[in-house]
């Protein structure tokens, strides 16, 4: 009777709504993401990033990354560790909060792509081009 009257789904969105935050957090997550879901809290990054899995969504959607909050809007794909990106592409099934990835010497910390801001590397030319930029004449 439950089914039918769609009682289940109703209880699914107030499931969703309350994982979220309620009726204000729900707003800004679908502002922010374009999406509502509801999952189990897989780990924690670093840099403050949370990461998800349901199992109950299909395969290729069951895991996804909440953006640290002090991002706002300005957050990429760059912005997940090389170790969360592995389980998020299902390279591997365990998290690195089970298995810790092998770290060697020559390892660096994972940095964002800074590509668009002004932080961004913009390299710079020692040689004389090859082609040269016309100068209008002028009237004199």
């Amino acid at each position: 009777m439950a089914k039918f009257l769609a009682l289940d789904k109703l209880k699914r969105l107030v499931d969703i709504i309350r994982f979220n935050g309620g009726l204000k957090g729900s707003f800004f997550q679908l502002y922010r993401t374009d999406d509502l879901k509801i999952g189990t809290l897989v780990g924690t990054d670093k840099f403050g990033n949370k990461y998800y899995e349901n199992n109950m969504y299909f395969y290729g959607r069951n895991r996804w990354v909440d953006y640290n909050k002090l991002k706002n809007l300005n957050f990429d794909g760059s912005q997940v560790p090389g170790e969360w990106h592995r389980w998020l592409h299902y390279m591997t099934d365990d998290p690195p909060t089970k298995v810790q990835p092998v770290e060697h010497r020559w390892m660096v910390d994972h940095t964002e792509n800074k590509s668009g801001t002004d932080q961004a590397y913009v390299p710079y030319s020692t040689t004389r081009p090859k082609v040269e930029a016309w100068v209008p004449p002028s009237n004199k």
